[in-house]
């Protein structure tokens, strides 16, 4: 069945109209007719069963019936990871949203090889991978920043897993071994590595956990995918 997310508010008989692109993407794509259910998440409601009460190539309304799931939330982790190329970040944000990031912060570093981004597009990336995922939320996308910034901004109480590349800390699996949940972040490096500076000021907070990904070097989007998966398995939500 189709999962949309909307930002309408989601109670037993309550309407919805849909955007544009969403009404087109319902009536002109996926060629729906009046009396057609799908599934309707907001990040707040939790899932309902919705159906399409009135259809239009550029405006659709549904109503919503009743909650199949309520709200549920994962992990608080966060993906850190500093700006590549584009094909390789999108990669970076779908797979993130499919194993279950709740933000992902992107930063500029020394060796950083891309200077900007469409953030709007990436987003709608998360989007939709959090709809086809069957997750009830979407994660955030947030503004690039430089790494000083980021360190300086850190929210308190947020462990880091920093993934360094020099290859001469613990792997990851037993970095994480003995660590404690709640709020993390996952720390993934630009290309070109971090510079010997950043790495030294990394390993110098005191809510950071150094660890290597295994003896091979990786790219930037392998690396996010392997570090999410060690983490989820050490102390995310697959333990459940």
């Amino acid at each position: 069945m189709i999962r949309l997310f909307i930002r309408n508010d989601l109670a037993a008989g309550a309407d919805v109209a849909l955007d544009e692109a969403q009404s087109r993407y319902l009536a002109a794509v996926m060629r729906l007719a009046v009396g057609d259910e799908l599934l309707a998440f907001n990040g707040r409601d939790g899932e309902w069963r919705a159906i399409v009460a009135s259809l239009g190539k550029r405006a659709v309304t549904l109503q919503a019936q009743a909650q199949t799931r309520p709200q549920a939330r994962g992990p608080d982790l966060d993906l850190v990871v500093a700006l590549v190329k584009r094909g390789r970040l999108e990669t970076i944000v779908e797979k993130a949203a499919e194993l279950g990031a709740a933000r992902l912060r992107l930063v500029a570093t020394e060796r950083t090889n891309a200077d900007h981004t469409r953030v709007d597009r990436l987003q709608a990336i998360a989007t939709e991978a959090a709809e086809q995922t069957g997750r009830l939320d979407v994660p955030q996308i947030l503004e690039p920043q430089k790494l000083e910034r980021l360190i300086a901004e850190w929210p308190a109480g947020r462990r880091l897993l920093f993934c360094d590349e020099a290859g001469d800390a613990k792997p990851a699996l037993e970095a994480l071994q003995g660590q404690p949940a709640g709020p993390w972040g996952v720390l993934i490096g630009p290309e070109g590595g971090f510079s010997a500076a950043e790495r030294a000021r990394l390993r110098a907070l005191p809510y950071a956990v150094a660890a290597t990904l295994g003896p091979r070097i990786l790219r930037a989007d392998t690396a996010a995918i392997s570090a999410l998966t060690l983490w989820q398995a050490a102390l995310g939500d697959w333990r459940s």
